[in-house]
């Protein structure tokens, strides 16, 4: 983990409250998807942990949701200003899990989908499958849905009024995917609201799993044990244990 200071090269709106951000600045040190950084904000004592989309040698994507005063005021940051970062953080997706030539299924829904991103670009390249399967409240909600399959990925939308894709939620296409697909030959990747990762753990997702936890954080590198989850091998912090986990050792 280090400090930098980062230069905002764009900042466009992807959705109702979901915008890109794009930073200019050395991001040598980010090893796997799933890795996240913490952006300082001025005049709040926290800073705000963020999913890296995407990054090269020398800048990131990061998608972020407005929620509160810390993301309200990014979402106003504009080309040429600097940020404060820590990175990376977090210890991302193991890609290897995945048998050579096998079908990855990434499931997101709303902001949980911007570090899978990332995640399909490397499976991609490694020779491997991808499924998106993204989840979102209507039509309006919808984002990165054109980026994942300009990369090659099949994209599955569910929103759950129906308004575009499939009605209901993305646990669904999951289930629709595998009852038409080879269930059993499949990995699952996955980064949502706990009661989504809940329920695809609850529909037989119990191994060939990983999960990426979402959660409030203190430090954001595991000095404050503010983000600390159960799991079979006892307490860990999602910060830095996590935030990714397998399924399996995950005591729900």
């Amino acid at each position: 983990m280090r400090g930098a200071f980062f230069t905002v090269e764009s900042n466009r709106a992807l959705a109702p409250g979901v915008f890109e951000l794009v930073l200019a600045g050395d991001c040598s040190a980010v090893q796997r998807p799933g890795q996240f950084v913490n952006v300082a904000v001025p005049g709040l004592f926290l800073r705000r942990p963020i999913s890296i989309c995407d990054w090269t040698a020398g800048s990131m994507t990061l998608l972020v949701r407005t929620v509160g005063r810390g993301t309200a005021w990014l979402e106003k940051v504009v080309r040429g200003e600097k940020l404060d970062v820590l990175l990376p953080l977090g210890n991302g997706f193991d890609i290897s899990a995945v048998p050579d030539g096998g079908t990855a299924i990434l499931a997101g829904g709303g902001i949980g989908i911007a570090p899978l991103y990332a995640l399909a670009k490397a499976l991609l390249a490694s020779g491997r499958r991808c499924v998106a399967a993204l989840g979102f409240r209507c039509a309006s909600d919808v984002f990165y849905a054109d980026e994942f399959a300009a990369i090659g990925c099949e994209v599955a939308i569910a929103t759950e009024d129906g308004s575009r894709g499939q009605r209901g939620y993305v646990t669904d296409v999951v289930s629709a995917y595998c009852t038409h697909g080879r269930r059993g030959t499949e990995y699952l990747f996955a980064c949502g609201p706990e009661p989504m990762l809940k329920a695809l753990a609850a529909n037989g997702w119990t191994s060939s799993t990983q999960f990426s936890l979402e959660t409030r954080m203190g430090c954001g590198f595991g000095a404050c044990m503010g983000c600390t989850t159960e799991t079979t091998h006892g307490p860990a912090r999602i910060c830095h244990e996590g935030p990714v986990f397998r399924v399996e050792d995950l005591k729900w």
